[in-house]
């Protein structure tokens, strides 16, 4: 069952946010199970919304995820997580 995960971090720069992708990029910039990323910047601040093919895969790659986060000093906080309905593109 695929999942949205939305998440609202708190200092999330998109000077942080940038870091992160380019540390992601030397071997977990496209993980298993992502189907869909989007950055989304709010008064300054970075928010993601991914869809996932199971909760299960986002699990695993935040082992990668998470300590990337915590050197460039921010904690990713509680996403929002959803079933995800539908998705139409275009």
């Amino acid at each position: 069952m695929a999942v949205g995960m939305y998440f609202t971090p708190s200092g999330f720069t998109a000077d942080k946010y940038d870091e992160v992708i380019k540390r992601l990029k030397a071997g977990a910039g496209a993980p298993a199970g992502r189907t869909f990323h989007v950055a989304l910047e709010s008064n300054g601040e970075i928010q993601v919304f991914d869809i996932w093919e199971a909760q299960e895969q986002f699990e695993a790659f935040g082992a990668t995820l998470l300590p990337i986060l915590a050197e460039v000093g921010t904690a990713p906080g509680q996403p929002m997580v959803a079933r995800v309905h539908n998705v139409i593109e275009g």
